[in-house]
């Protein structure tokens, strides 16, 4: 079941999600969703450095093949045609056992060409955080996003039953507490780690 707009205000006035950053949230509650906002920090990836990403290689580090990028208020950051960067929200989102969000694109986005998202939708319940962009574009010239903006919006759904083991009580919870962009921790994951 999605939340309609009533209850995203009645779900976050009872602290049952919680939302940081957001200046004022009702503004941004759609019948069925809560916009969020585009933060200042972007990570890239050092593609004349590296040759590949080995994503069974337990000693990678991808961290060290991207670059930090910090725009300041008011300033562009240009997405090529055909690039690759990683955003964050300014919203920091707090969902408690029994609720997940989705990560969707706003529709005016999205007919530029411009992508949030390119597999990571789903926000699992207990999870606490910013939220990582995968933003992309699609379009075959550059597009100028700017920190602040509206880039998108969750929309919430309630479970049939809280979740047994929350995202934020898994012992491997690798983006729990992100504050900005968070590169692809895979080296963690158990194939990596075992082999």
């Amino acid at each position: 079941m999605i939340l309609s707009d009533h209850d995203i205000k009645e779900a976050i006035k009872q602290g049952h999600i919680k939302i940081k950053g957001c200046p004022d949230y009702e503004e941004c509650i759609h019948c069925a969703s809560l916009d969020f906002h585009l933060a200042n920090i972007f990570k890239v990836f050092k593609h004349s450095k590296f040759p590949l990403i080995d994503t069974r290689d337990p000693k990678l580090s991808i961290s060290e093949m991207m670059d930090t990028i910090e725009i300041k208020d008011g300033d562009p950051y240009f997405v090529q045609p055909g690039e690759f960067v990683l955003g964050a929200t300014v919203e920091h989102i707090t969902l408690p056992n029994d609720i997940v969000a989705r990560v969707e694109g706003r529709s005016s986005f999205g007919r530029l060409g411009l992508i949030i998202h390119a597999t990571a939708g789903f926000v699992d319940p207990g999870f606490s955080g910013t939220i990582t962009l995968e933003i992309s574009n699609l379009s075959p010239i550059p597009i100028a996003i700017y920190p602040g903006t509206r880039i998108g919006q969750f929309a919430f759904n309630q479970m049939s039953s809280p979740a047994d083991i929350s995202y934020g009580d898994k012992s491997d919870s690798k983006y729990l507490d992100q504050i900005k962009p968070t590169e692809s921790q895979i080296m963690k994951d158990r194939e990596v780690k075992n082999k």
